[in-house]
């Protein structure tokens, strides 16, 4: 039996994701916000540097975030996570 297939479970007729792959899904959804965010950071940050060793460091940080979020986003790719679990993660955390 495939390696993947164990990690699913049979319930009621549907197949669900086991607790450790819906944990690990939540998870790098988590550090997919968590990138963005310190990307639209360096971004704010690159915007309002004036001395050349600033604006050094500030395109090192940009590159930097950029390069983290989009390893995050092909990680989703690959577990086929969704835009829209993403976005969804964004307006329940208000919730909790």
């Amino acid at each position: 039996m495939a390696a993947w297939l164990r990690r699913w479970r049979k319930n009621n007729g549907e197949l669900k994701l086991a607790p450790s792959v819906q944990q690990d899904r939540y998870l790098l959804v988590q550090e997919i916000r968590k990138a963005h965010l310190e990307w639209e950071i360096a971004q704010k940050r690159f915007e309002y540097v004036t001395e050349k060793e600033q604006i050094d460091y500030s395109i090192y940080a940009l590159e930097a975030a950029e390069k983290r979020f989009e390893m995050l986003l092909k990680q989703a790719k690959n577990m086929k996570i969704s835009a829209g679990e993403v976005a969804a993660s964004r307006t329940t955390e208000g919730l909790l």
